[in-house]
Formats: C-alpha cells, structure tokens, sequence
C-alpha cells in the first residue's frame, strides 16, 4: 500500500495528461473547476486511477471527492479496507 504522500505522486502522473497547466496539479486543486475536467474526462479518468491503484470507486463516493487531495484519501480508505 501506498502513503498518501506516494497516492498523490501517482496521481499527479495519472492527471498529466488530462490537463495543459501541470502547475495546478496540487493536492487542493478541484478535479471539475480547477483542472476544468468534463464529466466524459472525469469518467475516463476515474477507470485510469482505478486500473493504476487496483481499487474500484464506489459510485456513491464520488460526491465526496472534489479535490486532487479527497481523491488520495478516497484511494488510502479502499485500499487499507481491501
């Protein structure tokens, strides 16, 4: 498992390439206003970061993730649950 520190390393890799400004790339930055991901992108996105850290979202945990940082904490939660 990783730390939350290494989640968010992973992350910031995973997110490259769905955003043009790399510097926004922070644990406090919003997944839909800050990187400016449509709900098509944030669907692909999720199915990357799944495949990558071996979890699988829960749908009804989505509303709670609104940030680079929610969603690091979201992926530490399943993996220390599994």
């Amino acid at each position: 498992m990783a730390s939350y520190e290494e989640s968010l390393t992973q992350l910031y890799g995973i997110l490259e390439p769905y955003t043009n400004d790399l510097d926004a790339l922070e644990a406090n930055t919003d997944l839909v206003e800050g990187l400016g991901l449509s709900s098509l992108k944030i669907m692909s996105l999720l199915l990357d970061i799944e495949d990558s850290f071996d979890v699988s979202i829960p749908l009804n945990k989505l509303p709670d993730i609104r940030t680079i940082g929610d969603m690091a904490r979201q992926i530490q939660a399943l993996q220390d649950n599994s």
